[in-house]
């Protein structure tokens, strides 16, 4: 991405913003963020993994984000503090292009209804369609594209990248960011069979987003069939997450991509759900649970903790031997109890 020349700080300045300490000129400028490898004189590198300290001593950057543990061998002024991902983290944002951007108002090819009430500093994009009974809080940007259905509203600073779809009813808190392709308030998956065909359910609750929270791309949060589906504050949701209707996800919590809950399960606060891993419906999780990639969840978890399920790949020959064996466990298991009570009855 093309860098704004315009934008550069000190270290000085930096490092006020993040509580760190100064090592050399604090009235160097850097103008960009870069890796070890590719930062140059004018960038600001950062040393978060211990892997790459090897590349540390070579590096052309014009200063480094470091813990002090690792201090000595910077070879330029550096800035140091104890968690640098963090402050890697908090930094990145001074350098994103998007930040801070005036706004440029409505776009001549979007229609907004007039009864769609639009704040202070709102930015609406082309082609975007903004229905009766909307409500978008001041400084938000609506990107190309987008649909907002009906009487939905959208808090204060909230940025929908290009064609995001938001159905009716839906309630997004202030500073969210929704990237392309997703979708927040489609009908849940609602039927109900009279032994030859399936009954629609309407779904007549809506979805709920608190503040801070990200949905990645082209991921999908239903509309509840009765209650809201709802999801909590500084939620973050990756890309191709599939989230039922009336699900619960707590403050905080985190899903990695392709993650699927199915509809009614509770997740807890400050919960983590590794790539692709898949929750049956009506569980409950409990606060602090970690679920690790591509496990199946098909029970409640009523303690925090890490939890896992499946195996981890091997080589083909292994896996067949593995599986004949598995199908083999119940009538092990069958035997193996036999066993233990001839020997008890000895």
């Amino acid at each position: 991405m093309k860098r704004d020349a315009s934008t550069s700080y000190t270290l000085g300045e930096l490092a006020e913003r993040i509580d760190a300490r100064v090592v050399g000129d604090a009235n160097l400028r850097v103008s960009g963020l870069s890796t070890l490898t590719d930062a140059g004189p004018s960038d600001l590198a950062f040393l978060a993994n211990r892997a790459y300290l090897k590349y540390l001593a070579t590096t052309r950057a014009g200063a480094v984000l470091v813990n002090p543990a690792h201090g000595d061998s910077c070879p330029c002024p550096r800035l140091e503090l104890d968690n640098p991902y963090l402050g890697y983290a908090k930094l990145s944002r001074l350098f994103d292009p998007l930040v801070n951007q005036v706004s440029r108002g409505v776009h001549s090819t979007a229609v907004v209804s007039p009864e769609a009430t639009l704040g202070e500093g709102v930015e609406i994009g082309a082609h975007c369609v903004i229905e009766a009974g909307v409500v978008l809080a001041d400084d938000c940007v609506i990107g190309a594209g987008c649909f907002i259905g009906a009487d939905t509203t959208i808090g204060r600073g909230s940025r929908l990248h290009a064609n995001v779809t938001l159905y009716h009813g839906v309630i997004i808190g202030e500073r969210a960011i929704l990237h392309s392709g997703c979708v927040i308030g489609g009908d849940g998956f609602g039927f109900a069979h009279d032994g030859k065909h399936w009954e629609k359910i309407a779904q007549l609750g809506g979805v709920t987003l608190g503040d801070d929270v990200e949905v990645g791309s082209c991921s999908s949060i239903d509309r509840g069939a009765l209650g809201d589906t709802q999801i909590g504050s500084g939620v973050k949701i990756d890309s191709q997450v599939q989230i039922a209707h009336n699900v619960q996800i707590g403050d905080h919590s985190a899903l990695a991509g392709c993650v699927g809950i199915a509809g009614s399960t509770k997740v807890g606060r400050h919960c983590l759900l590794g790539g692709g891993v898949g929750l049956s419906g009506h569980l409950t999780l409990a606060d602090g649970v970690q679920v690790t990639g591509m496990s199946l969840v098909t029970n409640s978890i009523p303690e925090p903790g890490v939890y896992s399920s499946g195996t981890g790949s091997m080589s083909n020959s292994q896996w067949r031997k593995n599986a004949v064996r598995f199908k083999q466990l119940d009538e092990i298991a069958k035997r193996l109890t036999r066993l233990e009570r001839n020997i008890r009855d000895a």
